[in-house]
């Protein structure tokens, strides 16, 4: 029998995330501990944007306070975990193995996609992280084909943690921040159609999103769902995806999480 593959899917909601984690955070921190201490953690995340795959190879990897105007607090926060350029090196070979064109970035940190969900669920920073970027101008087949290239790392005790929202648009955040109100419609729809397509494991379905009525106001451009797509393609075809958390934030972010069994 293969080795169950490591891979989640988890939200990382706004900044303020870092302060409130609530509900979703909670159920993040319950999910981290059952997954136990992986030996890496190979981290996309939708705020590190590049032409190509890019995998950072940095050692000691800062962490970057990539947002404006939030409570003064989230400034402070740091998450010193060290990087790990030996598996940066595997996932390059793993992308290449899969035809992938694929650059390394020395130097790169942990943008706020990254470090505030390991934050939430390894406190300690205390496992090696190696961040990857994603490409939003190459759609959802492009980031499934990356995460079939990581399935293989996923079963040697290295966490593939995909970060992003169900819903992402911030044009209706700051409206209904500014003029008040409530979520609208499309909101909870998407995250149940989402939800729908990921128990069926309709992976075509799902790819294909923007054809649904509310994909393209759930999301205006693709990569805070890219990410999705990178873990649904590390799972595997026989992985079954479950969600571990589900629920709205800030009226417009859905938070919905998966784990893969």
């Amino acid at each position: 029998m293969p080795a169950p593959r490591s891979v989640l899917f988890v939200p990382h909601g706004s900044p303020m995330f870092a302060l409130h984690p609530g509900a979703a955070g909670a159920a993040m921190t319950q999910v981290a501990a059952q997954l136990g201490t992986p030996r890496a953690i190979v981290v996309v995340s939708p705020h590190w944007e590049t032409a190509v795959p890019t995998v950072g190879f940095a050692t000691r990897p800062e962490t970057i306070h990539d947002f404006g105007g939030f409570d003064p607090r989230l400034y402070e926060m740091q998450y010193p975990a060290t990087g790990c350029p030996e598996v940066a090196a595997q996932v390059v070979t793993a992308l290449q193995a899969a035809g992938l064109p694929v650059a390394q970035d020395p130097g790169r940190g942990l943008d706020h996609g990254a470090w505030i969900p390991l934050r939430q669920m390894f406190p300690d920073a205390d496992v090696p992280v190696v961040p990857l970027s994603v490409q939003s101008h190459l759609g959802p087949d492009h980031a499934y084909r990356v995460g079939q290239a990581l399935a293989g790392l996923a079963r040697q005790g290295i966490l593939v943690l995909a970060s992003g929202n169900i819903t992402h648009n911030l044009h209706d955040l700051m409206g209904l921040r500014m003029n008040g109100g409530t979520a609208p419609d499309y909101v909870q729809a998407f995250a149940d159609w989402i939800h729908t397509h990921m128990v069926q494991r309709d992976v075509t379905g799902l790819l294909a999103y923007r054809q649904q009525a509310s994909g393209q106001r759930a999301h205006p451009s693709d990569e805070h769902l890219l990410p999705l797509f990178t873990a649904l393609g590390a799972a595997g075809a026989d992985a079954q995806p479950e969600a571990f958390f589900r629920g709205i934030s800030d009226h417009v972010i859905a938070m919905d999480g998966y784990t893969f069994h």
